[in-house]
């Protein structure tokens, strides 16, 4: 047995190794200049759009549910422990610099969240049930012009997130919402467990309109909720903010390994600081993934360029508001590379709770404990719409839907009460192969993801117009 787990955490650290990051973050800096940068110069329209009353709506177009429900429950599916976890990791293992890594990966990461998800909504279909289906295997089958490669793809990148939904998306966050709940307030892990799976199943077995009922209201209130804890630390530790920032910029760029002042004990070089940080970046937004293209699919919209604007929002909100949140919070309060009382190095989620106690005290430690089960929660709900709609793809109907919405919630029960790290590193490795059929998609139709935005930039153009006359 521990042959086989030392083996896939060997493929594990390979595939989410330096080929992988560089392909990701490559895709999306080529994708950018591609689309001459109109995802950034047109990020002020697709807040709006994002924050209007017309998104909350089903006005425009056809689709299962409103132009916001399907951001946040793409972003229930993306805003979830990385948020609070992974950026306390980067920074303990690639140190504060990493922060800056992962608002450069995110920036890039903008693009191919838009194109991702612009492409599910113009190649999706609807199925016998009525519903909308879609996501990179619809685009791979019917936009590429090679059909078998397209085909071959398609199955690969389904097959890849329906292993992805039940290990990343499913038994790791319950994983965390039981040890989080254990730690804090002494709850026991089965009894976590329990609830847990009883309240996926009640909101899962409603597809995906319970789902993005319970996401438009929950993912905004915990965002908000954590951003709002987590400027209270950073400005309770206001004085440490402008070395701590001073910290985040030199570490991100220095040649050799520095450290000391607010880091403590920790050294990095920028080549660390760059692996902690993309590696971290990617897997908190999500981009390049594929994974919320099958999410905005579902959207109520007249234009896939529309939707794929509001859509690639989840990533600023994601990675710039909210993991920046986090790695202020930490770098102000001075507990980077602090030790517990058995002197080992705290990492994790015990980091971003020192952060917090810093200020809040006790309640601190339960703040965070509450956000990493909310989040932790609503990323076990959108993952299960993700490999839903995989598994509804590779056996060609809707009719085995419900046998998949009773197995991932029995499977939850599972993550919340073992620690199979060899199922989670398998998971992992998924999660990474689901990108390459998906990178090597938006590499082939770069040119009509081009084409695309600027055909709609006159809209965009007449609304600002209409607004200044």
């Amino acid at each position: 047995m521990e042959d086989l787990n030392e083996i896939v955490t060997r493929i594990d650290d390979f595939v989410w190794g330096p080929v992988m990051l560089i392909l990701l973050v490559g895709t999306g800096i080529f994708l950018t200049v591609r689309t001459r940068f109109l995802t950034w110069r047109n990020l002020g329209y697709a807040l709006k759009s994002t924050l209007s009353k017309e998104a909350r709506t089903k006005s425009r177009g056809e689709g299962d549910v409103s132009p916001f429900s399907a951001l946040t429950t793409a972003l229930a599916a993306t805003i979830g422990t990385g948020n609070i976890v992974g950026v306390a990791t980067a920074m303990v293992s690639g140190g504060p610099g990493a922060l800056v890594w992962m608002w450069i990966s995110a920036a890039f990461g903008i693009t191919s969240k838009f194109s991702e998800c612009m492409l599910a909504i113009k190649y999706r279909e609807v199925n016998a049930k009525g519903e909308m289906s879609g996501g990179p295997m619809y685009t791979m089958k019917k936009g590429l012009k090679n059909k078998t490669l397209g085909v071959i793809l398609a199955w690969l990148f389904a097959f890849f997130a329906v292993i992805a939904s039940f290990g990343i998306g499913n038994m790791t966050q319950g994983n965390s919402i039981a040890s989080a709940l254990h730690a804090t307030f002494h709850v026991p892990m089965k009894i976590s467990g329990i609830i847990i799976t009883i309240l996926t199943l009640l909101i899962i077995v409603g597809g995906i309109k319970s789902i993005s009922k319970v996401s438009s209201v929950v993912v905004p209130v915990m965002a908000i909720f954590y951003v709002i804890c987590g400027l209270i630390v950073i400005l309770g530790n206001i004085s440490n903010l402008p070395s701590g920032l001073a910290m985040i910029f030199k570490m991100a760029f220095s040649a050799k390994a520095v450290g000391g002042g607010l880091c403590g004990t920790i050294t990095a070089s920028m080549m660390s600081a760059m692996r902690y940080g993309v590696a971290r970046g990617v897997f908190s937004n999500e981009a390049g993934m594929g994974s919320a293209a099958i999410t905005a699919a579902a959207a109520t919209t007249d234009n896939p360029v529309r939707q794929g604007y509001i859509n690639m929002t989840g990533t600023f909100w994601d990675t710039i508001v909210v993991c920046t949140i986090t790695g202020l919070a930490i770098a102000s309060s001075g507990m980077l590379g602090a030790t517990d009382a058995a002197g080992n190095l705290l990492t994790g989620s015990d980091v971003t709770i020192a952060a917090f106690e810093t200020v809040l005290g006790s309640a601190g430690g339960w703040l965070v404990t509450i956000g990493i089960t909310l989040f932790a929660f609503s990323t076990i709900l959108g993952w299960e719409y993700h490999g839903e709609k995989a598994f509804e793809y590779l056996l060609g109907s809707h009719k085995y839907n419900m046998i998949y919405r009773i197995v991932f919630s029995l499977v939850v029960y599972v993550g919340c009460t073992q620690t199979l790290s060899l199922v989670w590193n398998f998971s992992d490795i998924a999660n990474a192969l689901m990108a390459i059929p998906n990178l090597i998609c938006m590499l082939l139709l770069s040119g009509e993801i081009a084409r695309n935005i600027e055909a709609f930039q006159p809209e965009i153009k007449k609304k600002s117009r209409s607004k200044h006359s």
